[in-house]
């Protein structure tokens, strides 16, 4: 039987058209969420602010001033620099700070002034210049944060933490500074007296070449040189070992490089990459390390071009590395614009950014 013939003609294609619209609906429907996803921007995750403790000073930020009521009390100045949203930051207010033994020592030691890294106060240095707040960090070129700056009875830096140190890193910092121990040797010797026998051995990773001669890494395959300074029984290279650099997308940047391990403690004979002939013990003191692990990084001339040198976690990590290899400090010196700007097109491609987790965003 021909169906069309028993079904009115008009009724039949009513039906098309209400099948159609009923399909068309469907499709906006079903192709709506498609495109929600592909405009979705991944999420930026790990940011925390926390409040600077009550018992920082109220400073006018004039420094020469500051620096001779904390003589005259007996303390010295320690300077932070610190930015909104940073987790780092708020580890060293909530585990450090909040601490009562490191708070009773840091209030009767020190004048703590806070210094907002994009803030626009105006600041006056020991020598009378003036600058804002964030000229002011971007003249000392403070690259992460928190980064502390002591300062002694005439202003002049006696020591200076380029980022988070956990508590008992910490508290080395501040005895060193509080007990004048710059009078006795540089903080690195310091750290080092107190740590003579670590023991233990270093973690090794398939990226290490094994070598004591970085004038020979420089410039091979046209890829830049990364130093790790560790020590043995040391729970944040382990850290870095196991939470770090297990991450496929981290090793990946990390074997762009020529990478070399050194024991901080090992007196061996090396060759700078400078191409100078020294042991590994006077090269590290050289180099002012004193938190391990320390990564400093070297271009193709083999100079300096930056160093991790306090706890940082995955995203940070793997910011420095692509910092490095993209040679970003050539065109742009702040660091933190460079991360910020990294993130940002982390996000736009839809993945997240987790600034105070070990896992990667998996790019």
């Amino acid at each position: 039987m021909d169906i069309l013939k028993v079904w009115p003609t008009g009724w039949i294609e009513g039906f098309i058209v209400y099948t159609r619209f009923v399909i068309g609906l469907l499709l906006v429907f079903l192709l709506q969420p498609l495109a929600a996803e592909e405009k979705q921007h991944g999420k930026m995750l790990g940011a925390k602010t926390s409040e600077t403790p009550h018992w920082f000073k109220e400073s006018f930020l004039e420094f020469e001033e500051d620096v001779a009521e904390a003589a005259e009390q007996g303390k010295r100045v320690m300077l932070y620099f610190h930015q909104e949203g940073c987790p780092y930051c708020a580890r060293l207010v909530e585990e450090n700070f909040a601490n009562p033994e490191t708070e009773s020592f840091v209030r009767e030691n020190f004048d703590g002034i806070t210094i907002n890294m994009w803030g626009d106060r105006e600041v006056v240095n020991v020598s009378g210049q003036s600058f804002t707040e964030k000229s002011f960090a971007a003249a000392l070129r403070v690259q992460y944060t928190p980064t502390l700056v002591f300062l002694d009875e005439r202003g002049k830096v006696v020591l200076r933490l380029n980022g988070y140190y956990p508590p008992d890193q910490f508290q080395h910092a501040l005895h060193y500074v509080a007990g004048k121990g710059e009078q006795q040797g540089s903080f690195s010797d310091y750290v080092m007296a107190l740590q003579k026998q670590p023991g233990g051995s270093l973690i090794a990773e398939d990226f290490f070449q094994d070598t004591t001669d970085l004038q020979q890494l420089i410039g091979r395959q046209g890829r830049p040189l990364a130093v790790f300074f560790e020590a043995g029984n040391c729970k944040t290279c382990q850290i870095m070992h196991e939470r770090i650099l297990v991450d496929e997308p981290t090793r990946k940047l990390a074997r762009r490089m020529n990478n070399v391990q050194f024991d901080i403690h090992s007196k061996q004979s090396i060759t700078t990459p400078d191409g100078k002939a020294t042991n590994l013990s006077e090269w590290t003191r050289k180099l002012g390390i004193n938190y391990t692990p320390s990564i400093v990084f070297f271009d193709e001339n083999g100079k300096e071009v930056m160093r991790i040198s306090a706890f940082v976690k995955t995203f940070h990590f793997q910011s420095v590395f692509a910092y490095v290899l993209e040679k970003a400090y050539l065109t742009q010196p702040s660091f933190q614009r460079y991360i910020s700007a990294r993130g940002d097109a982390i996000r736009e491609a839809g993945y997240n950014t987790d600034i105070w987790g070990y896992q990667s965003s998996h790019q």
